[in-house]
This record gives C-alpha cells, structure tokens and sequence, in this order.
C-alpha cells in the first residue's frame, strides 16, 4: 500500500467544530438521515488546493537514486551488463512519503523503459505478507500472459522471470515485508529495473544500497502545509508553521492529515492546529518515531461526525483494502448516496487515497456514469492499522460480524446483476434484474465487465475472508457460487480457470470444516479437473478417489459417476489401459443399475476403446457390439453408426479385413439414415483403404471419389 495520500477538496466548515450534537431526537448538524455527513451547498473555498502529484522535497534523495542506477553494480565485469536486473531500495519507515518518492522517480524513468511499469503491493491490507504465487499470476496477467491455474509459486515465478527477458520494464515491488517476498520476483534481465519500497534493508539480495528516508525539511514541510491549507495562514505565522512541521516530524503522511484538518477549517490558524496536536493523548508504549503519524490520524478522525468516524473504521474491513461507495454503504448500513460522499470527503481529509484511474468504466446510454459503478479508493497502508485499532476499541465484536454479513450479501446482489447482464435482454435473469433498485443494476454487459474486471481481486479476498473467518459460511457458500457463475459468464471457463481453481479450493475448505460430502465430491471434481488440464495427473488422481470416497458416504451417485469416469479417464491419459477399462466398468455398472442406457453405451464405448488401445481384440470387439446394440435399443441412429464404425475399426486391426468391410458397409447404411454427411465420408474413405489392401483399386478409387465429394460438401 502507498504510504502518501493526495488530497482533494476539502471537508465543509461544519465539521470545523468536531463532532456535532444534537437534542434527542433532532439531527445533529452536518449530518443526514441515514447517517453519513451531509453534501453542502457549497465547498470552502478560502484555501489551495494541493499538488496533483502531493510529492514535494526529496530532490536530494531522487539525485541519489539516480546516482545509485549510473553506477556500475558489484556483478559488473569488464563493462559487460549483469546477469539480473538493478534492484533500488527506498527504505523508511511508513508515513514517510517512500512510495510517493518511488512513484516520483518511475515517472522520471518512464522514457527510458518502453515496456512500462509492473506495479505490485507484497503486504496485504491487513499486514500480512501477500501470496508471492498470486502476485506473480498478477504481474503476469498484466503482460497480457495466462498462467496454468493452480500452478505452484516457483512455476509462476519463473514465468515471470522469462517473460521479462530481453524486455525493458520497470518493475515497482511496493510495501515489500523483506527479501523473501522480493528474491522471487527479480527477473534476469539487466535492462530491467526493480524499485522496491520497504521498511528495512533487503538482506540477502547482493549489490542492493537503501536510499534510507527520514523527516522532511522544515521548509519542505512547510511546503506541503501550504500546499493544503493555502499560503495565507502560514505566512501569517511562519514560526508556528515550522513547529507544526516539527511536530509532524516531517512526515508526508502526518503532514497531509494535518494540512487537511487545517484546509477544512478556514476560521482556525496554524497555532489551532499545533495546539490541537498536542492535546492528543498518546499511549505510553507509543515508540517515538510513531507519534506524530498518530497524532495527525487522531486529531482527524476524533474530529469527525460519529457516523463519518464509524464509516471510516468499518472500511478497514473491505475485502483487498479496497473500498467503493457500496462497500462503505454495507459496512455502515447507510444509503449508497451517503456513502458516496463520505469516501469523497475522506479522500478531501487524506484519509483515503484514488485506487487507479478510469474506474467510471463505460457509461449509461444517456452519457451519465453507470449508476452501479463508483470511484475505488485505497486506505494507505501507514493509516490501516491504526485506523484497525479504533474498529477493535470502539466496534463490538458482534456489530463487526454484522457488517460483514452485509457487505457479503450487498457483493452476491451485486454478483447476479453483473451476471445477468451477460444474458439476453430477454432473459428471465435480465427481467428479474430489472426490478434491482438502480445502484445495483449496470446499464451495459461492458459496464457489467468492467465493474468485474476492476473488483476481481477484491472479490477473490472477500471470499478468502469469509472462509477465513469461519462464522458466515452459508454467506460465503453463496458468494463463492455467484462469482463462479458470473466468471463463467463473462470470461469463459478457459479465462476463469486460474481464479476458478481459487475458489473450488475455498469451497473445498468449507466443505471440510462443515462436513458437507456432497460439495466436498464437487469441489474435489473440479479441482481435479484443472489438475488434469494442466498435466498435474498423480493430483488429479488423488482427488477424484478422494471425491469418489466422499459421494459414496452420502450415495450420491451423480458425483459417483463422475468421479468413476474421470478416473477411468485419467488412467487412459497415462496409458494404463487396463486400469482405465476397469474404472469404465465400474461406471458402467453404476449406469446400468441406474437405466441410464445413453451413458452405458458411451462407456461401453470408451471400454473398447481402451481395450483397442491395449490391443486386446476380442475384449474390444465384445465392448463395441455392446455399445452399437445399446444405441440400437435406445433409437440413437448417429450413436449406432459411430460405434457401428469402431467395431469395423477393430475388426481391420484384428487382420479381419473381409468382415471389417462388411461391417464398414454396415455402418454406411446407418450413417445414411441419421444424416450425418461427415461420418458417411469418413466411412467411404475406410471402404476404399479396406478394398485396397483386399486388391480391389478399382472399387476403392469410387468409394473414394464419394468420399472426397462429401467431405469437400461438409467442409464448406
């Protein structure tokens, strides 16, 4: 997460008191019925706004960096380049502006790398250390690359790095936990650059100098104060701007807070602010370097309206660190409208930051932004955890459970209308859609498409989340089902499969702790299903037995054929013909005991095949005239037909050539009553190969004229 957040408007004046009370009964002012602070009129206007970029100083330190890139690393010899890419270190401790100087010096950089810039956050929004796996998916993805789903994270990670060969890219690795998540990452490719933003050196990864970060300048941070809250007030008082900065102990990040708290009051002076400051009670085990980050968020956040201050410590819990008006509207239980203008106000106070740019995505037929798409914005990493801190001292456990429990349910809602928008406008899905309230209904399958694009990884995290957390099983259940089925919709099963086999695996997780064999038995056949796809056969193995052992307990014979047949399946990928035939009769045995005859004579079918394969003639032609008197018996011609030609296969490979045609004759006929041209050319061409190796040119050169005809006919 990015340590700076940029500021844009500024809140209204009626928060310039704190937080406001009313009579019971009567609203407090500043704040609307459902309880987020209201829209004014109009903005105050007395102040500057701030930077478009929010960086300032540190011309210092960029010079160094860009010193540190010249310079000629350890692994250099004889002018030749290195064997991996350069590897820069902003190190400092977070507040301290390191990822706006890192995105300062990409910006510098970016003439020079023509590939562009890979961005990549390796600490989660809840401080752990991101999956290097799903990072490097991530980056690949960006490439434009697929990765094979459910491949393991040395696998993804050399992708990767070969993808990144003989490119001129700027890799940005931000929130870096150490070398571990790093080392991975690094590409071999010495036309490449790596940035990489943490808060302690990188032991471990050779030639490395940290750009080590401390305060800002006094005039620097001044500067940014400035920036702000506009110049008048602190060139009235310049001596109390410069302890204020002092105070913030040059910190961007506490600095853009406490700029923000002045910028939304324009009636206070710099000497309100800094006595302010001071008035905030620190904890006694607060370490030093800490307390003017604190002291910055407190003062802000204490000064909001109650319903604000709660908004902003429930959006801590927003799947992915990333929040949108209708996840801040289901956390707090307050209209989206309200929500909206909130967000916005935070982003006013630094308390937020913009996650990316075009989030409006396509708009409405009229040219409005789509209703059921708003701006996504990020809680800085520096700000989190301590904005974590306030939701466990004021939020009771039970009040968290139950915004959770919204939030999920606000996604499903959002999940069915952006599959829906995938059907036919006429579709039942689409009609039932349509009586959503507005905010949840998207105006276009693009618009749809987007919203899913932009909020994939959220919505991946928020089903993690839930699984993690045990207690909303049944909600996550249903999420875990509607972005499977809208994925599907709108990627395909072939685009999905790497985000699908995420879910099945959570969905598996579910299963087990709650002792469902029946979603166990899916979950596992589709896990193994990917496995197989990917070549991984020995996992595919173990989990369809595990699926099979699961739908058994519960006699689920749907799941129980599946899994039969996957394994025969399988075994028949690998070459293991005997075992395949025999897990094909098993499935066999299960359908005939079923009356299910048009999968009996598939699997007898797929039996000969495997017996064919083995080379055991009399096995496959017994196999084969099974399948065809099956097809017979249940009326499928075009079935009869095909299997009619497999055993006149066999019979050729069994050095029956005379009996093999009279069964290829056979099948001719049957192919001509089902219609299907394309099986009757292939049957003529076999007639004509037959009556060759019979000595018969002549006969042979008019089955295959015929042939040919109808090939070139079902071709076109």
């Amino acid at each position: 997460m990015t340590d700076q957040a940029v500021g844009g408007e500024h809140l209204p004046p009626e928060m310039a008191d704190g937080p406001a009370t009313a009579a019971p009964g009567q609203r407090a002012p500043g704040v609307r019925r459902d309880g987020a602070a209201a829209r004014p009129a109009a903005r105050a206007t007395a102040t500057t706004a701030p930077a478009a970029d929010g960086f300032a100083g540190r011309r210092r330190e960029l010079k160094a960096l860009h010193a540190d890139i010249a310079r000629a690393g350890l692994d250099t010899l004889s002018g030749r380049k290195g064997a991996r890419s350069r590897v820069l270190l902003i190190a400092g401790r977070p507040g301290s502006g390191r990822t706006a100087l890192a995105e300062e010096l990409l910006r510098e950089l970016a003439d020079d790398h023509p590939d562009g810039v890979l961005r990549a956050t390796l600490t989660g929004p809840g401080g752990e250390p991101a999956d290097t796996g799903r990072t490097a998916r991530e980056l690949l993805a960006a490439l434009g690359l697929d990765a094979v789903p459910g491949a393991a994270e040395d696998e993804l990670t050399e992708q990767l790095r070969d993808a990144l060969t003989g490119r001129r890219a700027l890799l940005f690795l931000d929130d870096a936990p150490g070398a571990g998540q790093v080392e991975p990452l690094l590409p071999d490719a010495p036309d490449c650059l790596v940035v990489v933003v943490s808060q302690g050196p990188l032991t471990g990864i050779s030639d490395v100098r940290p750009c080590a970060l401390g305060g800002l300048d006094t005039a620097a941070g001044v500067d940014m104060l400035s920036r702000y809250a506009g110049p008048t007030r602190i060139t009235v008082d310049p001596r109390t701007a410069d302890s204020v900065a002092e105070e913030c102990g040059g910190q961007p990040a506490a600095l853009v807070l406490a700029g923000a708290w002045l910028a939304a009051r324009p009636m206070s002076s710099v000497a309100d602010l800094y006595q302010a400051l001071h008035a905030v009670a620190l904890p006694e085990d607060l370490p030093t370097g800490a307390r003017p980050l604190y002291r910055a968020f407190r003062l802000v956040h204490d000064a909001l309206p109650p319903p604000a201050a709660r908004i902003l410590r429930l959006i801590t819990l927003a799947p992915g660190g990333l929040v949108d008006a209708h996840t801040a509207s289901a956390l707090a239980g307050c209209s989206v409208a309200a929500a909206a203008t909130t967000l916005g106000d935070f982003a006013a106070l630094g308390l937020l930051r913009p996650a990316g740019t075009g989030d409006d995505g396509p708009a409405a037929g009229d040219g409005t932004p789509d209703p059921a798409l708003r701006p996504r914005y990020r809680l800085p990493g520096c700000l989190a955890p301590l904005a974590r801190d306030l939701l466990r001292e004021h939020e009771r456990p039970a009040d968290i459970q139950l915004a959770r429990a919204r939030m999920l349910e606000r996604t499903v809602r959002l999940l069915q209308s952006c599959r829906a928008m995938a059907e036919p406008a006429d579709s039942p899905a689409r009609h039932k859609v349509a009586g959503l309230p507005r905010s949840l209904r998207f105006s276009s399958k693009a618009a749809a498409a987007h919203w899913l694009h932009t909020r994939r990884g959220a919505l991946l995290d928020a089903a993690g989340i839930a699984v993690a957390d045990g207690e909303l099983d049944t909600l996550d259940r249903r999420l875990m089902a509607a972005l499977t089925r809208t994925l599907l919709a709108h990627q395909g099963a072939e685009a999905a499969a790497p985000d699908l086999y995420a879910l099945h695996g959570l969905v598996l997780q579910v299963a087990e702790r709650r002792e469902l064999p029946r979603e166990k038995a899916a979950a596992l056949l589709n896990l193994a299903d990917l496995d197989g796809q990917a070549g991984r056969t020995d996992q595919a193995l173990t989990r369809y037995r595990g699926a099979l052992e699961a739908a058994r307990s519960v006699q689920d014979p749907v799941a129980t054929g599946r899994a039969l047949e996957s394994l025969g399946g399988t075994y028949l990928t690998l070459g293991d013909w005997q075992r395949a035939a025999d897990w094909y009769g098993r499935a066999l045995e299960l359908r005939l005991a079923r009356g299910e005859s048009g999968d009996a004579a598939r699997l007898q079918g797929r039996i000969g095949g495997a017996h064919t394969y083995a080379g055991r003639w009399g096995e496959a032609l017994k196999a084969w005239r099974a399948a065809v008197g099956t097809y017979r018996r249940t009326g499928d011609v075009a079935g009869q037909a095909r299997a009619t030609g497999e055993l006149a296969r066999v019979q050729e490979y069994a050095g029956r050539p005379e009996e093999a045609l009279r069964t290829c004759l056979e099948a001719l006929g049957i192919a001509r009553k089902a219609a299907d041209g394309r099986l009757e050319a292939a049957l003529q061409l076999r007639i004509a190969d037959t009556l060759e190796r019979l000595g018969d040119p002549a006969a042979a050169r008019l089955h295959r004229a015929v042939g040919e005809r109808l090939l070139g006919d079902h071709s076109q």
